[in-house]
């Protein structure tokens, strides 16, 4: 039968597994035409799809809660970011704000309000300093590496690597806090350097004079811990952070840290202590400069130097963890501690200092707003001499817990004092200075103005005079009769024999005979400015006067008879000025007695100490003259006299006028007078004192013409005698 149409195509089996294609036959095969398949491919491929599973209710106390969880989240999440993004632009316009107010960090390094004084001795010689030292700029560049490295080991040892602050640093310090009982807050605060300088600039804020706050105050102020305070402290630290190198910010903090003795800076405290620059001190130094950075007063050498030492070995282990020494150099430093220089252990110059510093002017010493430098009269071996010769005497005759005070004044025939001692304790600053404070009565140490007076009028040393009971009347008070420290009297003596033996009722006769006015013109002239007691008792040192009045007048005699002035600075300039501002180059007067009285008067005082009172004072072979003094009940007891070098004087008693047990000026004084002088004179060649002795035989006094304007007084002998003549001329 015929077939119609196309013919059907043959029967072929399906392929199971596909051929791997090769050669010709492979590449000319194409994939099958889309779209339009078999059934069985299509019901196949279905077959493959897997049946989807019905979905599973969910819990609803779970869906409740994770839904109430997850909004929760997104508003925390909202609100932190929020307020984080608000707290970033806060910090930045605080930054931006600090940034902008900064100034140039040149302008930082000095944050004094007020000057300072550097005191020179009389070779020039640095030995004590007053106010805030500024011993001058220093960088980080230019500093010792070993202080550098120092202050970063103490201090901040991620200092070149945070921006100002140390979260890591925060939160140790609160682990130590909480370690050791306090709160977090309290105690330890992981402050960076920088925020240790923003703390010392007080944010910006410099101290006003006129706000009524004390710099104390001011200062107090501005290390307040607060929260706010931390806050903005941490704020400036970055802007400062953003102004400056880090070399700048830790050149600011190295000039401006307190370091204590008034130190500002670590120059100023390189040369306080060591009496070199901050540029040269090795690791031990360094590593005690550092120490003080903590607790700048507890840790001071000049207050306890082992104190500081062993403060100063913690900070070298530091270095030597953080690599900045090595192993060797660390043991080094500890077998070789710092040392104090000289000038430090003097205790920034204790009495002489202070009494410089009041003497000189004020807007020049006590509130200068300059760094002024002072060269003084002060003689460090003089002074180091009369400290070891009280501490001597106290340490091997005073009976041990005695409360008893001594002063000693030091001084040339001119008036330059060379040392002094206002107490026992001799290393202190700012103490009472009982050689230029203290009044006290001055008993017969103010016996040679009596005498003097007698010699410019024209008495002899050996001029007799009487020496027996003797009753003055008083208006007011009724008869008065002086007598003897022995209670004897010694008839007709000699003026030089009355001076050595210190007798009182010789020595009133003779002042009543030239008169009480010229004894005290005398005693004025030579510098006794305090108020001289009025009536007869003024011969016997009734009056009150200091240490250092007494010694000057002394001295007036030694040099002849003129006045002195005692004086200490001898030139005053500003600091990196050459031209002085002022000087002086002596401090001697007018003539208060004649050269001749003088003289005479030097020998009578010379034999006060060969034959008289004063014998414990003898120096050897060396001549020297004196006299003792012992108040009313031996409350006061002096011993002043001189070489021909120089006038030393010594008080002793006790600050409350209890009186001394068994001490007279011959006594102690006089032996604290000669250790102190056989140490001052120690090298010195022997000098002969400038003593006239008298050539003339003894004589009854008879004072004839008049000297200087003074006029013998007319006692009571003396008018009846001479109304007696007028009677008998008339006759």
């Amino acid at each position: 039968m015929s077939r119609s149409g196309k013919s059907r195509p043959p029967l072929v089996a399906d392929k199971r597994y596909d051929a791997k294609p090769s050669g010709k036959a492979g590449k000319a095969a194409k994939p099958a035409a889309k779209g339009k398949g078999s059934a069985k491919s299509k019901a196949a491929a279905r077959k493959k799809v897997p049946a989807r599973k019905p979905a599973r209710a969910r819990n609803p106390i779970v869906a409740f809660f994770g839904g109430l969880f997850s909004w929760i989240f997104r508003l925390i999440w909202g609100f932190a970011w929020r307020f984080t993004a608000v707290l970033v632009m806060l910090i930045g316009l605080g930054v931006g704000y600090y940034y902008a107010s900064l100034p140039d960090a040149r302008e930082l390094v000095d944050g004094r309000t007020r000057g300072s004084v550097t005191l020179l001795d009389r070779e020039g010689q640095v030995f004590a300093w007053r106010g805030d030292q500024f011993g001058g700029v220093i960088t980080a560049d230019t500093v010792s590496p070993h202080l550098k490295n120092a202050v970063i080991a103490t201090e901040d040892k991620r200092f070149y690597r945070h921006f100002g602050i140390s979260p890591r640093g925060i939160a140790g310090a609160m682990r130590i806090n909480m370690r050791e009982g306090r709160s977090p807050l309290s105690g330890h605060g992981g402050s960076t350097i920088t925020q240790q300088t923003a703390k010392l600039l007080c944010f910006g804020t410099p101290y006003d004079p006129a706000s009524g706050q004390t710099e104390a105050e001011y200062e107090a102020e501005c290390r307040r811990g607060t929260i706010a305070r931390k806050v903005k402290e941490a704020i400036y630290a970055m802007a400062m952070e953003a102004k400056y190198t880090k070399d700048e910010i830790l050149t600011i903090y190295l000039n401006r840290a307190y370091l204590g003795a008034g130190s500002r800076g670590f120059e100023a405290a390189s040369q306080r202590y060591f009496g070199k620059s901050a540029n040269e001190v090795n690791a031990a130094e360094a590593a005690m400069l550092a120490g003080l950075l903590t607790a700048p007063s507890r840790y001071a050498p000049t207050n306890n130097l082992q104190r500081s030492q062993d403060r100063a070995s913690v900070i070298v282990g530091l270095m030597e963890e953080q690599g900045y020494l090595t192993t060797a150099q660390a043991e080094d430093a500890r077998t070789h501690p710092a040392q104090l220089s000289e000038a430090a252990q003097a205790r920034a110059g204790g009495y002489f200092a202070d009494w410089v510093m009041d003497s000189g002017p004020s807007f020049l010493t006590r509130d200068t707003t300059e760094d002024v430098i002072i060269r003084t009269t002060f003689d460090q071996r003089i002074q180091t001499a009369a400290e070891e010769a009280l501490q001597y005497v106290f340490e091997e005759k005073v009976r041990e817990g005695s409360k008893a005070e001594a002063a000693i004044v030091i001084m040339s025939a001119d008036g330059a004092v060379r040392g002094m001692v206002g107490g026992r304790k001799t290393k202190v600053s700012g103490a009472f200075n009982r050689a230029t404070q203290a009044l006290r009565q001055t008993g017969s140490a103010f016996k040679p103005f009596v005498y003097a007076a007698a010699l410019d009028l024209g008495y002899s040393p050996n001029d007799l005079i009487l020496d027996a009971p003797l009753t003055i009347n008083i208006p007011g008070s009724g008869p008065w009769s002086p007598k003897n420290y022995s209670r004897k009297f010694y008839g007709e003596v000699t003026l030089t024999e009355s001076l050595a033996k210190s007798l009182n009722t010789s020595t009133v006769r003779l002042s009543e005979a030239v008169g009480r006015e010229n004894v005290a013109t005398v005693a004025r002239d030579f510098g006794i400015e305090n108020e001289l007691a009025p009536g007869p008792a003024i011969a016997l040192g009734t009056s009150e006067t200091t240490l250092i009045q007494m010694t000057g007048a002394y001295a007036g005699i030694l040099n002849g008879g003129r006045s002195v002035e005692p004086y200490g600075i001898m030139e005053l300039r500003l600091q990196g000025d050459d031209t002085p501002i002022s000087g002086q180059d002596g401090g001697m007067g007018e003539r208060v007695i004649s050269e001749t009285a003088a003289g005479e008067l030097v020998y009578m005082m010379n034999k006060v100490i060969e034959e008289g009172t004063g014998q414990r004072a003898k120096l050897g072979d060396r001549p020297v003259a004196g006299k003792t003094g012992t108040s009313q009940a031996a409350r006061d007891a002096w011993f002043i006299g001189f070489s021909a070098d120089y006038v030393a004087g010594v008080w002793m008693g006790y600050d409350d006028n209890t009186p001394l047990s068994g001490v007279t000026g011959g006594g102690l004084p006089a032996e604290i007078w000669r250790e102190t002088m056989l140490r001052v004179h120690e090298g010195l060649p022997i000098r002969p004192l400038p003593m006239i002795e008298p050539s003339a035989p003894a004589r009854a006094p008879d004072v004839a013409g008049q000297q200087r304007g003074r006029k013998p007084a007319n006692t009571a002998e003396q008018v009846i005698l001479e109304v007696l003549g007028t009677i008998l001329g008339r006759n």
